[in-house]
């Protein structure tokens, strides 16, 4: 496992930055291309305006594309002055017009990490954007590493807390990040029993060997609490000064975390530290 290619979701925000070198910086690390990708949010219609529309409303719709190219344009060229001071091995930006979202994943089905940030409450954004995050982790079927809305990272991976509990999504997410694993200086293994859900007892000491024949080096902690799943890995994470937590994300259906609550929602909201996952 490698990270060839690393794909970051690039956009007009304050947090772009931050994000974009991060993932620069693995990418100089891993020896990886670092493909910015630039959605325009320029729709079909706005390049053909319908023939009945007003003289003035098809003006009106033009005018408004060409600014949005022009600002996914500006994003480019200020990633592009911000990362070459980074030096990843090799990098570009693709501009992307129609649905960001289904841009970001297209794109990422050809990567092997993709890049996002949480939706940022105080950014003016469209929809689409606060959908993203969630939506690349359900359909791109690759790993997505999540920024925290807030604070800046300037690496990620030297202590790196990963959850598990034998599920499918568990095991893609760790999986996914043994090219950062096998860099951390200090890697845990926690495995949360809640009160009132089983787990096989041997799911630990089972993913302890199989990380070690991949080179990680990991202590494995198990622990049975009547809390939630997320606050006791968030207290996990705290206690080892970790500066990532890889896990699985969304092992039930959105419609029951929405309704019921769940990890994945739950460990978002909250971490302060990035977040690996796959689906």
């Amino acid at each position: 496992m490698t990270l060839s290619t690393i794909v970051v979701h690039l956009d007009h925000t304050e947090r772009c930055e931050n994000r974009t070198l991060l993932a620069a910086r693995l990418a100089r690390v891993h020896g990886s291309h670092l493909r910015g990708i630039a959605p325009t949010h320029v729709r079909e219609y706005m390049d053909k305006p319908p023939a009945h529309a007003a003289e003035y409303a098809a003006e009106a719709i033009v005018s408004t594309s060409l600014l949005l190219r022009r600002r996914a344009e500006t994003v480019a060229h200020i990633v592009h002055s911000r990362v070459s001071g980074v030096g990843p091995r090799s990098f570009d930006v693709q501009l992307s017009d129609g649905d960001p979202v289904d841009a970001v994943i297209a794109r990422g089905h050809a990567s092997d990490l993709l890049v996002v940030g949480q939706y940022d409450r105080s950014a003016a954004v469209e929809d689409s954007a606060r959908r993203l995050p969630e939506e690349v982790l359900l359909r791109a079927g690759r790993s997505v590493l999540i920024l925290p809305q807030a604070g800046h990272y300037d690496s990620v991976g030297d202590k790196v807390v990963v959850a598990w509990h034998g599920s499918r999504e568990a095991v893609l997410s760790a999986r996914g990040a043994l090219p950062l694993l096998r860099r951390a200086s200090q890697v845990t293994i926690v495995s949360v029993c809640v009160a009132g859900h089983s787990q096989p007892s041997c799911c630990g000491p089972v993913a302890r060997n199989w990380f070690g024949r991949h080179g990680v080096d990991a202590t494995f902690e198990q622990h049975e609490t009547s809390a939630a799943f997320a606050d006791t890995l968030l207290k996990c994470t705290e206690a080892r000064g970790a500066d990532l937590i890889v896990m699985g994300g969304y092992g039930h259906s959105r419609t029951r975390e929405q309704i019921l609550g769940g990890a994945t929602r739950d460990v978002l909201a909250c971490a302060c530290v990035p977040v690996l996952m796959a689906h």
